[in-house]
């Protein structure tokens, strides 16, 4: 598939540029077509969910490190956020389905993959469909993990901090503490899920699996509901002045005073840079910032980075079918994550809202 912007690097050897600003593979020898188009002359990173929003920005790390060799794939349907791969540079776009198909035929076998990054899952917390969610997010990451590991292929999955419910067992990593986890919606069963499989079928000793926390940052634009309270609170804190925020339902608890951990989407890919290099580091590991902050810091810091007084704070009823099923508390504990050896500090909120705003949404073009 050929998106418009987008570079394609070569698998065979050097590099011609057309007049169209895309690259195409120049093979070093005069062999025939069909067999130059099968030589390899460097190892190649998989990553599924590469059009979404931290696949995405994670390509877009790894070409700022001087990797193109990358093979992209996700499952777009109606979605636009093919936006955010043009301007990236990579060998393929794959799709979803298609990958499978292609590496358990053995058709990508002849391919040297040197890693699955594996991103792509159905993320919407509030999906009823629960086949879907099992079809997507469990039995695909089952095989595709399958495929690697049999392969002696680094893997390096996406897991979630909604594993852990409502916080009351807290949110340490763990593997002990796993099976007495309770998710509290459809999305977060399929990732405890496949946890729980990676823990109990021992793979969890040779495989890389990072439960995400609040994630924010560019190229979460297609997420719609799911996407991040900077962006949705953005046009009206830019235009007016002003951030609404669910008013707290629950006693004890302020207005905006339930916390999260929020983690910059860029940190998200220094981390997960870190773990295909060091393939040692192998088992579940929380990834967030490792201090939970207020929301009402968080819209402070959003109405600082747009200039505007911290006085628009306003609230509103939280919807109905978030209720009961709305984390109050989240704190990544860091520890395994820092005993892996990934000693980088990570973004405060305050420099990650602030990089957000005024480098990406308040840009004329707002891709990473």
């Amino acid at each position: 598939m050929k998106l418009p912007g987008a570079t394609f690097a070569s698998r065979v050897g050097p590099v011609a540029l057309c007049d169209t600003g895309t690259q195409f593979a120049t093979p070093d020898t005069a062999l025939p077509r069909a067999v130059a188009k099968v030589i390899v002359a460097r190892s190649m990173i998989i990553i599924t969910g590469a059009a979404g929003f931290i696949g995405s920005v994670l390509v877009a790390s790894l070409n700022a490190l001087g990797r193109s060799d990358l093979i992209l794939s996700d499952r777009l349907s109606a979605s636009d956020k093919w936006k955010n791969l043009p301007g990236k540079s990579f060998i393929e776009y794959i799709d979803h389905e298609e990958l499978l198909l292609r590496l358990e035929s053995g058709d990508l076998g002849r391919e040297k993959i040197e890693a699955v990054v594996h991103i792509g899952a159905r993320t919407d917390t509030t999906e009823t469909d629960s086949a879907l969610l099992m079809k997507l997010n469990y039995e695909y990451s089952r095989r595709i993990c399958g495929w690697a590991h049999h392969r002696g292929v680094r893997f390096i999955y996406a897991s979630s901090a909604a594993v852990y419910g409502d916080g009351e067992l807290g949110f340490s990593d763990a593997d002990d503490l796993t099976p007495r986890l309770r998710p509290l919606n459809g999305y977060a069963f399929t990732k405890w899920l496949f946890d729980q499989w990676a823990i109990r079928s021992g793979l969890v000793k040779h495989i890389a699996g990072l439960r995400f926390f609040n994630v924010y940052g560019p190229n979460e634009y297609h997420k719609k509901r799911m996407a991040s309270v900077v962006y949705h609170a953005f046009p009206k804190a830019i235009n007016e002045g002003v951030v609404q925020l669910f008013e707290s339902d629950r006693s004890g608890i302020a207005n905006g005073e339930q916390k999260r951990d929020f983690v910059y989407v860029k940190d998200i890919a220094r981390v997960v840079n870190f773990f295909l290099k060091n393939h040692q580091a192998n088992g579940i590991f929380n990834l967030g910032s490792g201090r939970a902050r207020a929301f009402n810091d968080l819209a402070a810091s959003l109405l600082k980075a747009c200039d505007k007084p911290a006085s628009g704070i306003k609230y509103f009823p939280m919807p109905a079918d978030l209720k009961g099923k709305y984390q109050y508390f989240t704190e990544a504990d860091l520890s395994r994550l820092r005993a892996a050896g990934f000693a980088e500090p990570m973004t405060t909120l305050e420099s990650g809202v602030d990089d957000y705003v005024r480098n990406y949404l308040r840009k004329p073009e707002p891709r990473m």
